[in-house]
């Protein structure tokens, strides 16, 4: 009998170490880095890193932005939907509180992203720098959210250099800070809409 339990331990301890193995790619534990951009659901646990840029929090952001260096703010949050009572025949105009001073590129971190869409956010990016791939740019969407983590790693990929991702986005902006309502950044939306071609 004793056998039979030193056994039954055995496996047990086997069958954890096999789910532990096993765990899902969004578990709040050591969420690994992809090897490239990630092509899974927008939300979920992001890794607590990204190569190739700085992770940030609010405070450091509140301190570049105080900063002789102005930083560009990207904004990749996805925008809220019509909502379905909304009246016909209306102009409905989504705005999204963010980083006063922030560009808001909706969905510039999705993958797939259509070339159309990418290269228009390469040469959006490019212009708010001027052509200086070491600027300071803090890249953000939502807490828990895929789409800055992708399009602060598409940035860092074509050569960025000053790339900081601000994981805690708007939420943990707001926990500190005043917010302030953004339209769509005119070049983004005159390109199309913000998921086309995905």
């Amino acid at each position: 009998m004793r056998r039979l339990l030193l056994t039954g331990r055995a496996a047990a301890a086997c069958a954890a170490l096999l789910c532990l193995a096993a765990a899902p790619a969004d578990s709040p534990v050591n969420v690994p880095e992809p090897e490239g951009l990630y092509a899974g659901p927008p939300k979920g646990y992001t890794p607590p890193t990204l190569k190739g840029a700085a992770v940030v929090d609010a405070d450091a952001v509140a301190a570049l932005m105080a900063g002789p260096d102005k930083p560009v703010l990207l904004d990749v949050a996805a925008p809220d939907r019509k909502p379905s009572n909304f009246p016909e025949g209306r102009l409905w105009l989504p705005v999204h509180p963010s980083i006063p001073g922030a560009v808001w590129m909706p969905e510039a971190g999705a993958e797939p992203l259509a070339p159309a869409r990418e290269a228009l956010f390469y040469a959006r990016v490019a212009a708010l720098t001027g052509g200086d791939k070491a600027k300071p740019v803090v890249v953000f969407c939502h807490v828990e959210c895929w789409g800055s983590w992708n399009a602060a790693k598409r940035l860092v990929l074509k050569g960025y250099t000053g790339v900081r991702w601000f994981p805690q986005g708007v939420e943990g902006w707001q926990e500190q800070h005043e917010t302030a309502n953004l339209t769509v950044d005119p070049d983004w939306k005159a390109g199309a809409e913000p998921q086309a071609g995905r």
